[in-house]
């Protein structure tokens, strides 16, 4: 009897497993093949500020009246299909202002050159609506409308292989998640885009803005040699595959969290060196003896959350400058290196005003855009 029970319940396991959902984000293909999904879809290039803007109006809205103010709910606030915990009621103000910061960012406004900052008492929902918006972002990477794609490389040796045939042990994944449209070289870019958008609406036109991260850019220079300079045989060492944004794996989401200052430095943002790889390449500024894992690298072309934001060290605030107004990071011993994500902060009323009274922190306060 009892095997009976497990054997249907293993049933019920596999018979609820949906494998096709699976295939579509494992999807991996051609360089080629991902310009085909771009010119079928070229909503799939959007930088992380549309992303989430076009994620929060894909739920709807609703105007009504209130207090003789007409104002408009955002579904995507209080909507269950995909987070029941952390559904808000209520605030349609505030997230009404949300939203507005999300719409200018989008169109490049200025707003994307800004870090959100949210500001409230304690128990106002702050830490509830990023984490919504985090795993919003989560949900809407896994539907047909939030698709994005990645890259990985083929680094082994020979010029005779079927990338069908590799292991998944064999491809080497760029660190950053980039959109493979920065493996366009950026004196070919213009003609490119210009072909691309030939005869396309706004809304279907596309942009490539940043280059490539050092570890992928010590790549392509060291394969373009290999080949002579012959582009085409460099991408034939690309896969183009699915990319799914997952906190728990640290893929396209970050968290920053305030801790002991003694126990934490500004390498948790922005990578550290590999010292077990120092040995293999004999120095500390090869891109493959560096880890680029820090929150800010993780969390590229999605979102970081910062916990608590104004008590972290005025060191750890610097990086935030450059990485809102200039989207770049600074990675020890590396060039500044192009990112593209939502910076969001949380902060109670005591930080605040202490960031309102300190006069050389007048750069930060420029740089946010405060949500009460």
């Amino acid at each position: 009897m009892t095997t009976q029970i497990g054997t249907s319940l293993l049933q019920l396991v596999s018979e609820m497993q949906d494998r096709k959902k699976f295939q579509e984000l494992n999807w991996t293909g051609t360089f080629g093949e991902y310009l085909d999904v771009i010119a079928q879809n070229p909503m799939v290039s959007r930088n992380a500020f549309q992303r989430i803007y076009d994620m929060i109006m894909s739920y709807g809205t609703e105007e009504f009246i209130d207090a003789k103010k007409r104002l408009i709910r955002y579904k995507f606030f209080s909507d269950l299909s995909f987070d029941q915990n952390d559904a808000i009621f209520g605030l349609e103000i505030p997230l009404m202002r949300l939203v507005n910061f999300f719409k200018a960012a989008a169109q490049g406004y200025g707003t994307e050159k800004r870090v959100l900052l949210l500001h409230g008492p304690v128990g106002s929902s702050k830490s509830t609506i990023v984490r919504r918006l985090k795993k919003g972002l989560e949900h809407y990477s896994r539907t047909d409308a939030g698709a994005l794609y990645t890259f990985d490389w083929y680094l082994g040796e020979g010029d005779d292989f079927d990338p069908a045939q590799l292991k998944e042990t064999d491809w080497e994944s760029c660190p950053m998640h980039e959109d493979p449209l920065h493996l366009i070289p950026p004196e070919l870019r213009e003609r490119f885009v210009g072909e691309f958008n030939s005869g396309r609406g706004e809304s279907e036109r596309i942009r490539i803005i940043g280059e490539l991260c050092p570890s992928c850019r010590y790549n392509f220079r060291e394969q373009m040699l290999r080949y002579g300079g012959d582009w085409s045989q460099v991408i034939r060492r690309i896969r183009v595959r699915r990319l799914v944004f997952s906190e728990q794996d640290r893929v396209g989401i970050g968290t920053f969290q305030p801790k002991d200052e003694k126990n934490q430095d500004s390498t948790e943002l922005t990578g550290d060196i590999n010292y077990r790889k120092i040995a293999i390449y004999g120095s500390d500024s090869d891109p493959r003896a560096f880890n680029f894992d820090g929150e800010f690298n993780i969390a590229n072309r999605g979102v970081i959350e910062f916990i608590e934001m104004l008590k972290l060290d005025v060191a750890f605030l610097y990086d935030l400058l450059g990485a809102s107004q200039e989207h770049k990071i600074k990675s020890k011993k590396f060039a500044q290196t192009d990112i593209d994500e939502v910076i969001i902060g949380h902060t109670n009323e005591p930080e605040y005003r202490r960031l309102e009274n300190n006069e050389f922190m007048e750069a930060l306060k420029d740089r946010t855009v405060r949500i009460d």
